[in-house]
This record gives structure tokens, sequence and C-alpha cells, in this order.
């Protein structure tokens, strides 16, 4: 009897060391984030593979034809144009004056020809009433002949003179294009980027393989897109007009409507990146309250298919295999494999495998998640869809 109560407390230590070691090694149940199943809309989207870039609509960098010394600069950085604005005039002094020489001469010319005109009529109505007189004998023969002789020399100097009064013209024309040379005229309504000249500066044509700065350089900003990089594999599947959405570093991930307008007809070889395909978005309204710089980077998602009101998941939730952890009524977690539809990188259609109400583990980024294993649902997150 002594010996027993002597055990006892020893019994009661042991225990105690006993449930401590079992409170220590015993492992709470992790922490999870739900997902209710339901329904709601799922797309196929492709992306571009590297940052895509916002174009003008056109761009020119221009610059004179022919070499001079710049006269007047009609424009600045900044300014906005019309089609057909002289922006830039070089010194043209000596064509101005040959042009006045010229349009003088071609006056002289027209005089001329047209005195030409009046003589050689005279001397047919002279030929022709001589040749009436000759045949009722009142004029010699020879008088005739002159006549006509002399009526057929003045229509050739007319047309010589006529010839002479056009190519008058065509010299007028030919030092008037010497002048348009002289001067830059914006081919297209826009606004002017950039200026390389100044009044009385030098300027010439680039040379052949010598990229040179051109005098202006103008965008039209009008109507900008985007040109982006596709993976070659996405790209078989993209179709000229079909819907896309662009994001701009700029706004941050506020999304533009927009729509393929071309794909390039030939894949980009670049050393040690994939090859692409080069896509080019345009935007389906510019927005009015976004000014879309030329140069902004880009991103597109263009949508291959589209289902509504479909069973769907998060894709994050789906393991390899397409399976998918269940969180059960005793929160113990099942493992399920479901057949998947459509899918993007948001959500991934579910035909089968699942219920609309279903509860499953929202993210599969904890370790040591497995069928089997009790689990805590985080706070109000546990009810959100």
């Amino acid at each position: 009897m002594k010996t027993l109560r002597r055990a006892i407390p020893w019994l009661l230590l042991l225990a105690a060391i006993v449930a401590t070691a079992l409170l220590l090694t015993r492992k709470e149940a992790p922490l999870v984030t739900p997902h209710t199943v339901g329904r709601g809309l799922v797309e196929s989207t492709v992306a571009n593979t590297r940052a895509g870039t916002v174009n003008a609509n056109r761009r020119a960098k221009l610059a004179p034809s022919s070499g001079g010394q710049v006269e007047f600069l009609h424009v600045k950085e900044g300014d906005r144009v019309k089609a057909g604005q002289v922006l830039v005039e070089l010194w043209h002094a000596d064509l101005d004056a040959q042009l006045a020489l010229a349009r003088a001469e071609a006056v002289r010319a027209e005089a001329l020809a047209a005195q030409a005109k009046v003589e050689a009529e005279l001397a047919e109505r002279e030929a022709q009433r001589q040749q009436d007189l000759g045949k009722q004998d009142i004029s010699a023969e020879g008088a005739v002949d002159r006549m006509v002789t002399a009526s057929a020399a003045a229509r050739s100097q007319q047309a010589a003179a006529t010839a002479e009064a056009d190519a008058r013209k065509r010299q007028i024309e030919a030092i008037e294009a010497q002048i348009t040379r002289m001067r830059v005229v914006a081919p297209f309504a826009g606004i002017v980027a950039e200026v390389n000249a100044e009044v009385g500066e030098f300027v010439t044509p680039s040379p052949v393989g010598i990229p040179t700065p051109p005098a202006i350089d103008l965008i039209d900003d009008g109507a900008p897109y985007v040109t982006a990089p596709i993976d070659e594999v996405d790209a078989a599947r993209v179709r000229v007009g079909m819907t896309a959405r662009v994001t701009l570093d700029a706004f941050g991930k506020r999304p533009f409507a927009g729509k393929v307008r071309r794909i390039a007809p030939y894949v980009l070889d670049r050393e040690k990146q994939a090859r692409t395909v080069d896509v080019e978005v345009e935007f389906a309204e510019p927005p009015a309250d976004a000014r879309l710089l030329p140069g902004y980077s880009a991103d597109v998602e263009i949508l291959i298919a589209a289902k509504d009101d479909v069973l769907r998941v998060p894709t994050e939730c789906l393991r390899e295999g397409n399976v998918v952890l269940v969180i059960g009524a005793d929160r113990v977690l099942a493992a399920r494999t479901v057949e998947v539809g459509l899918a993007n990188w948001r959500f991934t259609e579910v035909p089968r495998g699942l219920e609309p109400g279903d509860r499953i583990v929202g993210s599969l980024d904890q370790k040591g998640l497995a069928a089997g294993i009790a689990v805590r649902l985080e706070g109000a997150a546990a009810d959100r869809p």
C-alpha cells in the first residue's frame, strides 16, 4: 500500500509530461482562404510576350530635298499644323529672280506667237485671193505660187512661236518646282514633335546610308495604335478584327477597348528570345481624357473566345492534372479531378466535377495541403464567392 502511495506522485508527473509533450507536438490546422464555386464569364485570351509600344497613326521625319540656308522657320515644337502648311523655307531669292525673268520671257513669247498667228492668217487670205485671181486669168501663176509659199512659211513661223511660248511655260514650271524643293511642307495634319533647324543655318539632305536628324519631326496623333509581339504559338489563333484590351503603364490598370487591325506576315527571330509575331491593335475609341503619347509601353490581351454564365473557378485553384481541393462540411480536404473548358489566367470553366456552392481552396501556394487534412477557414472570406 505504501508503495502504491509513493508511486502516485510519479505517475501524475509522468502523465503531465506526456500531456505536455502531446500539446507541444500537436500541429494547428492550416488556415486557408476558401472560394465558393459560382457561375460567370470565362474568356480565352492571348497576351504579348514583351511590352508593346504605342505608335502614332503617321509619323514623318521631314527635311528639304535640296540643301540651303534656312530663311524662314514657320513652326516651333508643339505646334499643330494643317496638311499643306509650309514649315521651313530655304533662301531662294536667286530662283525668284529666274522665275520673274522666265515669266517675262513667257509673256513676250506669247505676244510673238499671237503676232505670228495674225501674220499667218493674213498670208493665207492673200494667197487665197491670188488663187481666185489666177482662176480668172487676172493674176500671174508665179505670183500665186509666191503667195501660197509665203502663207505656208507664215504658218510655220506661227507654230515655232507657239512652241517657244509653250517652252517658256515649261521653264516657269521647272523653276517653280525648284522653289518647291526649298520648302518643307506638312504632308498631313499633326503636331510638330521636334525641330532641328534654326534661321540662318545651312541644312543638307542626308547622304545615302548616313542618317541625319530631320529638320522637322511631324506626328499625326489623331489615331494612335499599339504594336505588340505575340508568341508564335499564340499568334496562330489571332485574327484581324478580334476584340482586344489594352493597358498602359502610364494609366495603371485602366483597360482601353481595342481591335486587331493587322497581323505581321512574318515571324521575328531574335537571338535569345522567343519567336514572335507583331500584332497591331487600334483603339476602338481614343479616350478623350487620356493623351496617348507615342512611345508609351503597352500590353494587349486579345479575346479569342468567351462564354458567359458558366461554372468557373479561379485558375490558380487548379493543381496539376486538373485537381482541386474541396473543403468538406467537416472542413476536411478532399481531392477531386474536374473537367475543364475555356480558360485564361483568371478563370477556368468547369463543365463537370463541381457544383455551384462547393467550397474549394482558393490558393494552392501553401505547403502541406493535401486530401484528408483538416483546415481552418480564414475569417469572413469563408463565405466569399
